[in-house]
């Protein structure tokens, strides 16, 4: 059983401090964010994660996690230290890192005996020997410690089982000891046969940019090739499936739709062609993958200009879904955003609904109107448009939305709804690498 503190509990710091107290070990989760701390002690979590509140309480409860805003404190008392604080997109697109920094400083004053390191947050490639300077550099003399890149693979929606069942966990340590006390820390996963994977610390950075990048890849590819599908009439879901059927492909994240959004894909492969071009090895693939979901998200307005008639201005639109995905209040880059941001500044009312993601934003647009529900949001509109692929969304009555709404014009971003059905009920109606649809 080991002592271990986060720093940083954002998305990524309190799942994880929560999965590794979890394990049996004793975790604090720390923070300079005092509000944030004081809330979370009163069992109010910051962000909204499937399984997360059970897993927080349940180790609360049984004395293995806490919450401090003693940040200096919960170091001296720890014999992990993890790095899990924000590196949000900084100047020219390249990941900031002045937080990975600030709390490098203040290990390296609070080391009171031998502690590993280990970075949890996203860090372009060379952090982790920049972090060990500065740790050295503000040390007590004869005092130890080693580093480790360890990271993360959550999936918003689904973080705590990514978290509790990984497809494998990374370590990046040049020293036989600092993997021997991440394996230890893992253990339960290790015990499992969890791949464990023991890699150099720039191997381990450049795995994280490497892994989300190909993702982000397919997920712009497949969006060409909808794009493509709709003007020579193909079906861009029976081409996903054959694709998805070559094991060399795999179906996963063959999914067409308004373009990729959230914390990490939009961040991370600007912060990778920036490390590139650093290097002088431009990152074209890459480069290529942003500039289509850039115009990917931009096509979504086109479509829905379209559907209208090229007016925008007067008419009344209901936005269905915000969040970049479902199961997550998080609207950073999400789709949606530039759809509302068009949206208002062409005159048109929106009308918007989200099962978790109104809160949040509305901090980005407050002169949108929130409602509690679909049917509320798409009442006297002239178009419906489903930005994120929620459930209920999936099994809306169509013929209640069209009885609700003052026209029956639908864009389907997310091809949740059935051509046919929406052709029966009387919809024009777009989507995403399918056959457009007009009224009966």
């Amino acid at each position: 059983m080991k002592r271990i503190t986060f720093i940083g509990t954002g998305y990524v710091g309190l799942v994880s401090g929560a999965g590794i107290s979890d394990f049996g070990h004793h975790v604090i989760c720390t923070d300079i964010d005092k509000p944030k701390i004081e809330a979370l002690q009163k069992g109010q979590l910051p962000i909204y994660e499937p399984g997360l509140k059970a897993l927080v309480a349940r180790n609360v409860k049984a004395g293995r996690l806490s919450f401090s805003a003693d940040v200096e404190a919960s170091i001296r008392k720890a014999e992990v230290v993890f790095i899990a604080v924000g590196t949000p997109q900084g100047d020219g697109g390249a990941a900031d890192i002045s937080a990975v920094k600030a709390v490098a400083k203040t290990i390296g004053e609070n080391l009171d005996g031998y502690k590993v390191v280990c970075t949890k947050s996203t860090v372009p490639i060379g952090t982790g020997r920049l972090v060990c300077d500065i740790i050295e550099k503000y040390k007590p003399e004869g005092v130890d410690f080693d580093y480790v890149s360890n990271p993360e693979f959550l999936r918003e929606g689904a973080a705590v089982m990514d978290f509790t069942r990984p497809d494998r966990i990374v370590i990046g340590a040049d020293s036989e000891r600092a993997f021997e006390v991440m394996r230890d820390v893992y253990r339960p996963l290790y015990i499992n046969e969890t791949p464990m994977l023991h890699t150099g610390i720039s191997t381990a950075e450049m795995i994280k940019y490497a892994c989300n990048a190909f993702l982000a890849l397919k997920i712009s590819y497949i969006n060409e090739i909808a794009n493509l599908c709709e003007s020579v009439g193909a079906d861009v879901h029976m081409v996903a499936k054959a694709m998805g059927i070559d094991g060399r492909i795999s179906p996963k994240f063959l999914h067409p739709g308004p373009g990729f959004g959230g914390s990490c894909f939009p961040k991370d492969t600007r912060a990778l062609v920036k490390m590139g071009d650093r290097e002088g090895i431009p990152i074209r693939t890459v480069k290529a993958a942003i500039e289509t979901n850039n115009e990917q998200k931009h096509r979504m307005v086109l479509k829905l200009k379209t559907l209208l008639d090229g007016e925008l201005k007067g008419k009344q639109i209901a936005i269905l879904g915000l969040s970049f995905k479902p199961l997550t209040d998080d609207v950073r880059e999400s789709p949606a955003n530039e759809m509302i941001a068009v949206l208002t500044k062409e005159g048109a009312r929106v009308r918007a609904y989200d099962p978790a993601a109104n809160a949040t934003m509305s901090k980005i647009f407050p002169q949108v109107e929130y409602y509690d529900s679909w049917e509320e949001a798409a009442s006297g509109t002239d178009a419906a448009v489903i930005m994120t692929e929620w459930n209920e969304f999936r099994s809306m009555d169509l013929q209640t939305l069209k009885e609700r709404m003052k026209t029956p014009v639908i864009l389907d971003t997310r091809n949740v709804l059935s051509m046919e059905e929406l052709r029966e009920a009387g919809f024009r109606f777009d989507n995403v690498g399918r056959k457009k649809g007009t009224y009966n």
